[in-house]
């Protein structure tokens, strides 16, 4: 079969993404948890005086995680696929991609009493 070029490729990559969130919707507490987070967060930014800059900077940060919920679930979905044996490397990648979600909302959470505490008490 032949791979998909030109704008085929493009249609076909938005199809597959939009899967991939249909998926994480479904099957993802913490990405449903996070997407609750973003609107919230959304909502939070647009009623505070915000700069453009600190909406951009607020509302990423919470992107970020998303990303990177992404990612480690996609992780955990291969680890599990391979096996259900327990394997010390597996069970380092998954520990990995927990790590990498817990770094980005400390991350977050910097970036959010930073910004906050600056605007409120400058």
């Amino acid at each position: 079969m032949e791979k998909a070029t030109g704008l085929q490729r493009i249609i076909n990559a938005t199809k597959y993404s939009i899967k991939g969130f249909k998926s994480a919707i479904k099957y993802e507490t913490a990405f449903r948890q996070e997407l609750i987070l973003l609107i919230v967060a959304y909502i939070t930014v647009m009623l505070i005086d915000f700069s453009i800059y600190e909406r951009i900077l607020l509302l990423g940060s919470i992107g970020v995680v998303m990303i990177v919920e992404l990612i480690n679930s996609a992780i955990e979905c291969v680890v599990d696929r391979i096996g259900s044996e327990r394997h010390e490397l597996s069970g380092r990648a998954k520990d990995y991609g927990s790590a990498a979600v817990c770094l980005s909302l400390v991350l977050t959470v910097i970036l959010w009493i930073y910004l906050f505490s600056c605007h409120f008490f400058p």
